[in-house]
């Protein structure tokens, strides 16, 4: 008989309390579809003091020093010094569940390391596609987004973290373009697995997708588990060329970026965590809706009303700083 391997869904959460927050909000969602289920959810953490009360027995938290796990992108080159023994499967702190995710550990069980997405040769992905991969000599290289990475931990994993965080001393002389000043983990990972000859499986848009590449709009409901983004086809000006769906329902949705921002994500997360202590009503709908979402939408079209006239009288502002900077 096949040994049954335990499963981890890792996330992590260092530094501002932002990024806990998020992380917080991401277990909710997987406790809210996990209940009964054998996947344990596991936060690392240097603030664990942050974690609030409701997730906290339910949760496995690691505590870590600050910085042990390096700065922003670069704490995902670290995730073979976290993971147990087992399947991994880490997800960003700016994602949500709408699913149950024993179907994605089935679909990458076996491999060492590895992504969803497929393959580059040529163009620009954070730098000269084709250039790097002569310099390598490789074929090409898997092209992702990285809010979630698998691995089975053991030697040939390491060995891939191992390289990567080689690959980061050397991120600029590769070629490889920054991302808000930072190396991106994305770049680095994918030469890293592609020198091991780690395979991504296939993206079918039923794992995870985003608003950036879906900016026809989106519509969601994480109690019910209902999720739709759409990727208008050309010749709408909204059309991305580089994903190749048009409607997806992933069971992880990434709110990467300025995303996290949006009134459907703060909505869910409320909802969520009146979910989770038995206290979403009717009263807590009427709620959510009136005060994140309607508020946020009149918000919205009075400012893309009054927008060409304030800029007339005072001119543009200056853009704010992001919180995750």
């Amino acid at each position: 008989m096949a040994e049954i391997k335990s499963r981890r869904v890792l996330t992590i959460g260092t530094g501002k309390r932002y990024y806990v927050d998020l992380a917080a909000n991401l277990a909710r969602s997987f406790l809210y579809w996990h209940k009964g289920s054998d996947i344990i959810f596991q936060l690392v953490t240097d603030q664990p003091e942050m974690i609030p009360e409701d997730i906290r027995s339910s949760i496995q938290v690691m505590k870590i020093s600050p910085g042990k796990l390096g700065e922003g992108f670069s704490t995902k080159l670290h995730l073979d010094k976290v993971a147990v023994e087992g399947q991994t499967l880490f997800i960003d702190s700016d994602c949500l569940i709408f699913g149950n995710l024993d179907f994605v550990f089935d679909r990458f069980s076996g491999h060492d390391v590895s992504v969803v997405g497929s393959y580059i040769r040529e163009g620009e992905w954070f730098g000269d596609v084709r250039s790097i991969c002569l310099k390598f000599k490789v074929e090409h290289l898997p092209k992702f987004n990285g809010g979630i990475y698998y691995l089975e931990k053991g030697l040939k994993a390491s060995a891939i973290y191992q390289r990567a965080r080689e690959i980061e001393k050397n991120y600029d002389e590769i070629g490889f373009v920054r991302l808000r000043s930072r190396p991106n983990d994305e770049v680095i990972m994918s030469l890293a697995m592609q020198l091991h000859g780690q395979t991504p499986i296939d993206d079918d848009g039923t794992i995870m997708s985003d608003p950036q590449a879906c900016q026809g709009g989106y519509k969601i409901d994480v109690i019910k588990g209902e999720r739709r983004l759409y990727n208008p086809p050309p010749p709408n000006s909204l059309h991305q060329n580089w994903y190749p769906f048009e409607n997806v329902s992933p069971v992880i949705v990434h709110f990467l970026g300025h995303y996290t921002n949006h009134h459907q994500y703060k909505r869910e997360v409320f909802r969520l965590s009146k979910a989770l202590v038995n206290r979403l009503d009717i009263w807590s709908g009427i709620y959510s809706f009136l005060a994140i979402s309607a508020t946020a939408i009149i918000k919205i079209r009075l400012k893309n009303i009054i927008r060409p006239f304030y800029h007339y009288l005072f001119g543009k502002r200056k853009i704010k700083t992001s919180e995750r900077i």
